[in-house]
């Protein structure tokens, strides 16, 4: 009687996972919508199609578990007990490593959080909103520790050995934790898509908000446009700037064909008017300069407008803007916007276009570095494997940080910057897997990769 129900209680998990997914798509998917047309009305010249693309890939996020499950339910039965001794090692040293970081920025933001009125409310909204950044930021570590540990328990207790004698060939042991990699890399690839380096960005608006202090999304911009011959300094832009709240410190120069100055406008504040298109500037003072006279300044009591001028806040912004904590779609809006002007440099903007793309890969390229040398096939306990690969994890880290400066700075191509590094190590995985498979040991391996002779 139980036998026949076993299939059947195999796929209950990816039902209960569906419904709940289900449940999420209806809430989160309608809110994501409206955020999207609220980006389309703040940010007109947005890019439709990648900012359409956010509540689908939310969609897919939420059925993504269902769809792990679904594998696992499939899958047959030494597939489903390695995902099994993987899955709650993975659980164990995420929630540590959650708990690590958070003790430890805990310590440092909580003489912030005590300066607010509701201490507990802004820590809550604090860590909820930077959710997606620290998953990205702890999933390939949690990847890293949780292979090395489940495979080397299963080679330690002769398991591994037991699967090869049975007929099952290394990489076919270990392709499940593999493919859990692959699960994992789609996941981070939604998040980093847009909310993961969104919400680091809003970290420091939390925190002045929380203590009554405006927020500013940017500081001390310069925009130049050329085609009108004028030169844009905004002190301040604060947030919900683009729903009317007024820019902060502006100082417009205006020169002409030849490059002469021919004005200066000063004003406290700035306020686009959508309906009207103009500028409305607050306690104006502008400075008129012609050759062989003296400068003449103008106060204006009553607020000056500028309907002739027509850049608008989500123009000026740009320049101001991170490029670390600019989503995809942003990311793609602004090298839609500026590169044809070249009105600043592309390069920082572009290599962090292609780099969401490229760090989610990061949690599939440990998996891919961890599992074959967590495997050991001797008496000894292999921990010269387990130290090569933290060796290797941060190496790819290091790495990784230092084709992004050099991708920034221009010095390297946005593409390679980006992957470069990703695709030196999978390769390194692979060559360490099919040494693996061939029987060679650790140090032998390592001699013929660097071509020494033994």
């Amino acid at each position: 009687m139980i036998r026949p129900r076993a299939p059947f209680l195999r796929f209950l998990l990816p039902v209960v996972l569906a419904i709940l997914g289900a449940g999420l798509c209806v809430v989160l998917v309608p809110a994501e919508t409206k955020a999207v047309q609220q980006q389309f009305i703040s940010f007109p010249d947005s890019d439709i199609k990648s900012h359409f693309a956010r509540p689908m890939i939310l969609a897919a996020l939420c059925f993504l578990p269902a769809l792990a499950a679904l594998c696992y339910a499939c899958g047959r039965t030494l597939d489903r007990y390695v995902i099994r001794q993987f899955a709650s090692i993975f659980a164990i040293c995420l929630g540590a490593l959650i708990m690590i970081w958070l003790l430890m920025d805990l310590q440092n933001n909580f003489s912030d959080f005590k300066e607010s009125p509701h201490p507990f409310q802004t820590m809550v909204d604090f860590y909820g909103t930077r959710a997606p950044a620290i998953l990205m930021l702890l999933l390939p570590y949690s990847l890293l520790l949780s292979s090395l540990y489940s495979l080397g328990l299963l080679s330690t207790h002769r398991e591994i050995i037991a699967m090869v004698q049975a007929g099952r060939g290394v990489f076919r042991i270990v392709l499940p934790v593999i493919v859990s990699g692959f699960f994992f890399t789609l996941f981070a690839l939604g998040l980093n898509y847009h909310w993961a380096p969104i919400a680091e960005g809003s970290v420091d608006a939390i925190l002045k908000e929380s203590v009554g202090k405006p927020a500013m999304v940017a500081s001390n911009v310069l925009y130049h446009n050329p085609e009108n011959h004028r030169l844009w300094r905004i002190g301040a832009f604060p947030a919900n700037y683009e729903n009317g709240k007024a820019l902060i410190d502006l100082d417009v120069t205006s020169t002409s064909e030849q490059g002469d100055l021919v004005s200066r406008l000063y004003a406290k504040t700035a306020l686009w008017d959508r309906t009207a298109k103009q500028w409305i500037m607050n306690d104006a003072v502008i400075g008129r300069f012609t050759k062989g006279q003296p400068t003449t300044f103008e106060t204006f009591k009553e607020p000056l407008k500028m309907p002739s001028w027509q850049e608008t806040p989500w123009q000026l912004v740009k320049p101001g803007l991170d490029a670390a904590y600019l989503g995809f779609p942003d990311l793609t809006t602004w090298l839609n916007s500026n590169t044809r002007t070249m009105r600043a440099d592309p390069a920082p903007y572009a290599t962090q276009w292609h780099y969401r793309l490229a760090l989610p890969f990061t949690c599939l390229v440990t998996v891919l570095l961890a599992t074959p040398l967590a495997i050991n096939f001797s008496r000894h306990t292999g921990g010269s494997g387990v130290f090569l690969a933290v060796v290797l994890s941060a190496l790819l880290l290091l790495f990784s940080n230092i084709s992004l400066s050099l991708g920034e700075a221009g010095t390297l191509k946005p593409l390679y910057a980006a992957w470069l590094p990703n695709l030196g190590f999978i390769l390194l995985g692979f060559y360490l897997f099919r040494s693996r498979v061939s029987g060679r040991t650790l140090p032998h391996s390592l001699g013929r990769l660097f071509s020494f002779k033994r």
